[in-house]
């Protein structure tokens, strides 16, 4: 069963519209799910796969990146990966001619929910994976979806932070430098003034020696 959809831009995560199954047999807090879809959408960038697998408890994520928009889907995880990557293309289609040339502009949330209503006409044929209309589709060679990179979303979400934290130390690490700098920069320009100082009082001092010792 498709759970959920999501598409999002991937320059910035934002997301762009969703839909959700609201009542499943398993009675999931679809919430956690979408916290989730959310995070992993801030993850991405152009040197992520165009297409991914990504396990998370007894659920599965798919996703499929094309011109800089991800679409993700949320199945179980016996739903055939071949109808999933299916959905994912039939929505691609769908969504990027109606929206292609206005993802860019778009600045706040769910700018294209209405498309949701897309979403649900697309995504009936596949609420039920051993459909008779799908046999064909699993018996195709559409895709060698064998080959599709599969992940956990654990330790996806860990490696993350994992970036997070080191750009942070990076950042750290550079304020250190520059404060480090500018210590030595007024320690260089306080030790001029010193010997500055130190050769004017040697002056007045062989001034007052000359004077009085002298004449």
């Amino acid at each position: 069963m498709v759970l959920l959809t999501m598409i999002a831009r991937v320059k910035d995560g934002l997301i762009l519209t969703a839909s959700i199954v609201q009542e499943n047999e398993q009675n999931l807090n679809i919430t956690d799910y979408q916290n989730q879809a959310k995070m992993l959408f801030r993850k991405l960038d152009d040197n992520s796969p165009i297409r991914c697998s990504i396990e998370t408890g007894s659920m599965m994520f798919h996703y499929l990146i094309d011109k800089a928009v991800c679409y993700l889907v949320l199945c179980e995880r016996a739903y055939p990966k071949k109808l999933a990557y299916t959905y994912l293309d039939d929505l691609q289609n769908e969504f990027h001619a109606q929206y292609g040339r206005r993802v860019s502009m778009v600045s706040r949330p769910y700018g294209f929910i209405e498309f949701d209503a897309c979403i649900q006409r697309i995504k009936k044929p596949y609420m039920d994976a051993r459909s008779r209309r799908h046999v064909n589709v699993l018996n195709s060679e559409l895709q060698d979806v064998q080959r599709i990179m599969v992940q956990n979303i654990d330790d996806v979400l860990a490696r993350g932070v994992a970036l997070s934290v080191l750009d942070d130390k990076a950042s750290n690490l550079s304020t250190l430098s520059k404060k480090y700098r500018q210590d030595a920069k007024y320690l260089n320009l306080r030790s001029t003034h010193a010997k500055i100082a130190a050769i004017v009082v040697i002056i007045i001092m062989l001034l007052v020696y000359i004077r009085y010792w002298w004449f």
